[in-house]
């Protein structure tokens, strides 16, 4: 049996008017009757047609993600994490993959914001990093929130959720040092994230510091993709002086990386260690296990959604309470060093054993 505004009004004793009201927001509810109504809510699991209330008035009732990523266990992480942002206050999402690379990417933005009457709009890499999407944005005057790396903000930060990518990388290129390694080579993701310059300037960082001269040829241009991680590794082993460890710019390409090992008959951890990065599942399905770093994407974007419904929420009378709920969103993760099984100590004959493992896999 459906659950309807009247049960919710009867349990919680007060009028299908003031239930209307809570539902709606309105800041003229008082605290305690907010919160019997609220616990009728979720006692009787009951759904506000969204429907409905978005054709009743001027307030949209639904957010949108937008993406552009070749990662599904990523978009699958930001997907769920939005969805119970929005589900914990009564909103839609509306999910809308696009190309990034689409000359008509702006053209769609803009027909997306006034077509669907979205309350705010959450953006990932790459479109996050854009400034001609922010600016598109703007122009339309629509709530956003950009879950961007932390060096991409550019004085943005009170509509972002940061990602501490270079201390992130900085931390796993440590942990290779600590295990004695001194040429590890560097597998980039896309250039257009800027995420990917963030992971390559703490590797850089963690070298400098460790007092070892970088080598340009150890690092090599990529995508964020198992197949990058593959034909990159490829590279980086058959060098005359390869590397005794790959960081690999995401799990993807360092399950690529450990793909490419393996069919050279590379032990590892033994002969060559392999680091990744976000902790998907593509780091605990392989064999050995990838140490990476944890970024928890679905934590991430639930705070991205609370902020931009925060910021949608706020506008007109309800301006001060809904702001200072939105006050206490964590605006910035630090991926966390896992450590598993596919990094490990420096083989002590680098060059002649994984050379002419190498040379004869050639």
């Amino acid at each position: 049996m459906k659950v309807t505004i009247s049960d919710v009004a009867a349990r919680a004793g007060v009028s299908i008017k003031t239930v209307s009201r809570v539902i709606n927001n309105e800041p003229s509810v008082r605290p305690a009757t907010r919160r019997k109504v609220m616990d009728s809510v979720e006692a009787l699991n009951y759904q506000p047609n969204l429907a409905a209330r978005n054709l009743a008035g001027t307030r949209s009732y639904t957010i949108a993600f937008i993406y552009d990523n070749p990662n599904a266990y990523y978009v699958i992480d930001m997907q769920n994490g939005i969805l119970d942002a929005c589900k914990a206050r009564g909103y839609e999402l509306l999910i809308h993959p696009s190309n990034f690379k689409s000359t008509q990417v702006y053209e769609e933005l803009r027909n997306l914001v006034e077509h669907s009457r979205v309350a705010g709009l959450v953006l990932t890499p790459p479109f996050s990093e854009q400034q001609q999407v922010i600016d598109t944005l703007q122009s339309l005057g629509v709530d956003y929130v950009r879950i961007i790396s932390t060096s991409a903000a550019g004085g943005d930060e009170e509509n972002c959720i940061m990602v501490d990518d270079s201390q992130a990388a900085f931390d796993l290129t440590q942990h290779l040092l600590q295990y004695g390694h001194r040429r590890i080579g560097f597998l980039c993701g896309g250039e257009e994230h800027v995420s990917t310059q963030g992971r390559l300037d703490g590797y850089k960082r963690a070298l400098q510091g460790a007092g070892i001269p970088l080598d340009e040829s150890l690092i090599l241009q990529g995508e964020y993709s198992f197949d990058s991680g593959v034909q990159g590794a490829k590279k980086l082993l058959h060098v005359d002086n390869p590397p005794s460890a790959i960081f690999a710019s995401n799990d993807e390409m360092a399950a690529g990386a450990l793909f490419a090992a393996r069919l050279m008959g590379i032990a590892i951890p033994e002969q060559l260690s392999i680091v990744g990065f976000e902790d998907s599942p593509f780091s605990r399905q392989t064999w050995p296990t990838l140490t990476t770093a944890h970024q928890p994407n679905n934590e991430i974007a639930k705070c991205a959604a609370a902020l931009v419904l925060s910021k949608a929420r706020s506008k007109g009378a309800a301006e001060s309470a809904a702001a200072s709920k939105g006050a206490g969103i964590v605006r910035k993760f630090t991926p966390s060093l896992v450590i598993r099984d596919s990094s490990g100590p420096a083989p002590q004959s680098l060059d002649l054993g994984q050379q002419s493992l190498v040379k004869g896999a050639r």
